[in-house]
């Protein structure tokens, strides 16, 4: 029987694959890129490959970690070979740990009170007996008891606030599922001594009938007072249960209390081999969770909700067609997979959601409220992907941020489950909407957008205290630490900003922002060719190392990374060095020098020199010598960036997804263009990848990206066309890819 139903297992993934036609985009995702790290951990995307739908709430995968701790923040390591639950919430690609929600685990080994209070529930799989793809993930877990090997095997799927589990135990063996909602990050010692504490506040377990259970947990993490409230009903009854807080066994109670819940249920063998599982969730109340049941997930069928979660996932990579060998497509389609999941829906079905003052909310009809901005990251290359392919979704991101400022005071900085989290520095909303307003997308109230983005630029808060800085036209790290950072990704924000009010007529406006975009060069120092931090009395300050990643004037970076980030000035940029030369000496030097000073920080990784494209400062810095009338070194570069640091296996990614930017990084480059300047809804030129790309618009237009003479050996462009007309200033808007047409590269 065994080998009947191995085979069974691993035929499926093959017959679905000859299925599939040639224009079914799904095909060429893989959810395990970037799940795996090196011996090194230098290659580490921490995605999980687990069922979720496009902008989902429900992420359902596996947890390879007993308890979650830093890498990877996912909960699935592709090395490990133990799975210990399947959970309904997963960050993809962050580099902090948080959700982790509800976990559901089949067993057919007696659950004890022993075992319950132990929380561990570990069973053994291999990637022999595992397959995923958009909206489906499965795996067999097998465990050996007096040398008769158990199985069952597990199969997830997803709608958008509802997880779908089928379980097939085999013939003759017991059947349990186990509840775990004490699971999470870990909270030992050395978990507070680094990072944020997370701990279930509350939580609760209340049996409704023999077929259904509902409940909540209130936790505070890196988003605090976080409430997920659940109902799951099994496809048949359960006929035995035990419910456990901590060591407290509460008996036949039906409803349990408390900060360690975990249940335990018997099924039936004679209610044959098969059990589902939908687990509805809701951030606001039992309630909301019963309507996302109800409306999402009334049917038992499971090969529907598989069928309708690769529908919804091939109409939004339908966005984009690229013809290319399989291992490019594969790249490419996964990267748009990873970026498409988020930002999340945060809203039930009737609307309803907590914002962020803790009130209930509604949405109007029809509308829904999303989280999970995590914008230092995103800001640069992901959101401006979605202003390209997908503007109606973004025009409901700018809305959702908007809201955000009006309860909070200022736009997100890291909005997670509907919370700010302060993650990073910077205000990174504002050149996601200054992208969306630039390129007028409609649905979108630009005044409103605009007065959130100046309050969010005079109103102190943590990291951004902008009266020191309007006073000191810099920030003091004696009065500001990580200064330099800030200056710098400030003086950014402040230039989208002066975009906006330039083009809303806003005079006085524009002439302050725009002064303000200038505040980098305050620190800029001709000696060192460096930007350095200065104490309030503008003097130098001692110690400076360019090649330390542990200068507290820095984040997640050194001097020679974060020296380059000015794409609101490229050309001021050059004029600080004295000369073209003389910029073009010191970038070749960024990306030729091997030498560090010290610890490296995590975060950095897949270098070439001193650039670190494994962590976000750097990505746009491959496209200056764009700008120093050197475009073919960004094209050697940008075409090694993406041989060297993109594969289509596990350890695919050089460096943290982060919610899809390393991804969008691919996508774009992929394509022949970049946003350098996110939030002007303007591209600079790089080097295409295919010999053929199609954008089709959501306005009904195409564009088509043509390179006739492409072959893998030319990287160089000797021309680009719009519409036969030749691009003169490697810079293409947003405006003219909406109206359509062909953009055409002659390679050298």
């Amino acid at each position: 029987m065994k080998k009947h139903l191995l085979a069974a297992f691993l035929l499926l993934p093959l017959l679905l694959s000859a299925q599939t036609s040639a224009n079914d985009y799904t095909q060429y995702v893989n959810p395990f890129i970037g799940t795996q790290t090196d011996e090194t951990g230098a290659l580490s995307g921490s995605t999980f490959p687990g069922a979720t739908m496009p902008q989902g709430m429900v992420q359902l995968s596996p947890e390879t970690e007993q308890m979650v701790t830093w890498d990877p923040c996912s909960g699935y390591d592709y090395n490990k070979d133990i799975i210990y639950g399947f959970t309904h919430t997963h960050l993809s690609g962050t580099g902090c740990t948080d959700l982790i929600d509800v976990s559901l685990m089949p067993m057919t080994w007696k659950p004890t009170p022993d075992r319950l209070k132990a929380g561990d529930f570990g069973q053994h799989y291999s990637h022999d007996t595992e397959s995923a793809r958009p909206g489906y993930y499965q795996v067999l877990l097998t465990e050996k008891r007096a040398n008769v090997e158990h199985n069952v095997n597990v199969e997830l799927s997803a709608t958008i606030r509802t997880g779908i589990h089928r379980y097939t135990f085999r013939k003759g063996d017991p059947q349990f599922v186990v509840l775990d909602l004490d699971r999470g990050p870990f909270r030992g010692e050395a978990y507070y001594s680094k990072r944020r504490t997370y701990d279930v506040i509350q939580s609760q377990i209340r049996i409704i009938d023999d077929h259904t259970i509902e409940g909540y947990r209130i936790v505070t993490g890196w988003a605090k007072l976080r409430k997920i409230y659940f109902r799951a009903e099994f496809s048949k009854p359960f006929k035995e249960h035990l419910l456990m807080n901590g060591d407290l066994n509460v008996g036949k109670s039906d409803v349990v209390n408390g900060r360690t819940l975990r249940a335990a249920f018997r099924f039936d063998q004679e209610g044959g081999q098969e059990l589902m599982v939908k687990v509805a969730i809701s951030p606001v109340d039992i309630e909301g969770a019963r309507k996302n049941m109800e409306a999402e997930a009334s049917s038992w069928n499971f090969d529907d909700y598989v069928q309708a979660a690769h529908d919804a996932w091939q109409k939004e990579l339908s966005r984009i067609d690229v013809e290319g060998t399989d291992e490019q497509k594969t790249i490419f389609y996964t990267g748009l997979y990873h970026v498409l999941m988020q930002p999340n829906t945060m809203s039930d079905v009737d609307g309803r959601y907590m914002d962020t003052n803790f009130e209930i909310k509604q949405m109007p009809k029809g509308q829904t409220y999303h989280s999970t901005f995590s914008l230092w990251d995103t800001f640069r290359a992901a959101h401006p992907l979605y202003t390209l392919i997908a503007p109606d979704i973004v025009a409901q991101f700018v809305r959702d941020m908007v809201l955000h400022h009006k309860t909070y005071g200022y736009l997100p900085i890291w909005d997670l489950w509907g919370q700010d989290n302060y993650c990073m520095i910077g205000n990174h909303a504002i050149p996601v909407l200054a992208d969306a307003i630039m390129a007028e997308i409609p649905g979108i109230d630009v005044e409103e957008a605009y007065q959130a983005m100046v309050e969010s630029s005079t109103r102190s808060h943590l990291n951004s205290p902008f009266e020191i800085w309007e006073q000191y036209g810099y920030l003091p790290q004696t009065l500001q630490n990580e200064s330099v950072s800030i200056t710098m990704e400030q003086s950014f924000d402040d230039a989208c900003v002066a975009l906006v009010a330039k083009k809303l007529g806003k005079t006085e406006d524009y002439e302050r922002f725009y002064r303000r975009s200038l505040f980098y060069r305050n620190l800029f120092d001709p000696e060192t060719g460096f930007f350095r931090p200065k104490d309030e009395h503008g003097n130098w300050l001692e110690g400076f190392d360019p090649l330390s990643y542990e200068q507290p004037c820095f984040v997640e970076g050194n001097a020679w990374q974060y020296m380059w980030f000015v794409p609101q000035d490229p050309q001021g940029l050059i004029d600080l060095f004295g000369s073209k030369k003389a910029f073009l000496q010191k970038l070749d030097e960024n990306f030729s020098l091997t030498a560090t000073s010290g610890e490296v920080n995590g975060n950095a990784s897949g270098f070439i020199g001193q650039y670190a494209h494994g962590n976000e400062p750097s990505h746009h810095t491959v496209y200056l010598y764009n700008f120093a009338g050197k475009p073919e070194r960004t094209q050697e570069l940008v075409e090694q960036v993406r041989s060297e640091f993109y594969r289509a296996t596990p350890c695919g990614y050089a460096g943290n997804d982060d919610c899809g930017q390393m991804s969008a990084w691919y996508i774009f480059s992929a394509l022949g263009f970049y946003p350098f300047h996110a939030g002007s809804a303007e591209y600079v030129i790089g080097t295409p990848l295919f010999t053929k790309a199609t954008l089709h618009l959501e306005n009904g237009n195409d564009f088509v990206i043509t390179v006739p003479n492409k072959t893998p050996d030319r990287i160089h462009v000797k021309s680009v066309k719009l519409n036969g007309k030749p691009v003169k200033d490697l810079k293409i808007t947003n405006q003219q890819i909406m109206e359509g047409g062909t953009l055409e590269f002659k390679m050298k």
